[in-house]
């Protein structure tokens, strides 16, 4: 069973950073792609990017495209999401998953595993 804990969520000024980290216990994610998605209160879950198993292959959603960065470090067991030039809409929860079939799905229906969420504010 694979185990995801998220952190290095927080409150931060438009305009700032944060770096959001996934570590997984239970498991090696070697084989598994790995997807970031958030959800803002009253709204449902979105895509925010994904990483291949490799990490040869990288997904994001339009609204962060140019500001966000998906990375993964299969040594640590861990993934990261940069995230740049923050603005209040990308205030939500931010959730990592895992999916063994490891293509890097843009679909969460793919992914089997769950982090609980780590809370990014973002004040204007």
């Amino acid at each position: 069973q694979v185990q995801l804990v998220e952190s290095g969520g927080g409150l931060v000024q438009a305009g700032g950073s944060l770096r959001l980290s996934c570590a997984a216990s239970g498991r090696s994610l070697t084989t598994y792609a790995m997807g970031w998605f958030r959800q803002a209160p009253g709204k449902e879950r979105d895509f925010v990017a994904a990483v291949s198993w490799s990490g040869g292959r990288t997904y994001y959603a339009d609204s962060v495209k140019g500001r966000f960065t998906i990375s993964r470090d299969n040594a640590k067991n861990t993934v990261y999401l940069q995230m740049n030039s923050l603005k209040p809409e990308d205030t939500a929860v931010y959730a990592c998953a895992a999916d063994k079939f490891g293509g890097a799905s843009t679909n969460e229906k793919q992914y089997e595993h769950w982090g609980q969420g780590t809370q990014v504010t973002v004040s204007s």
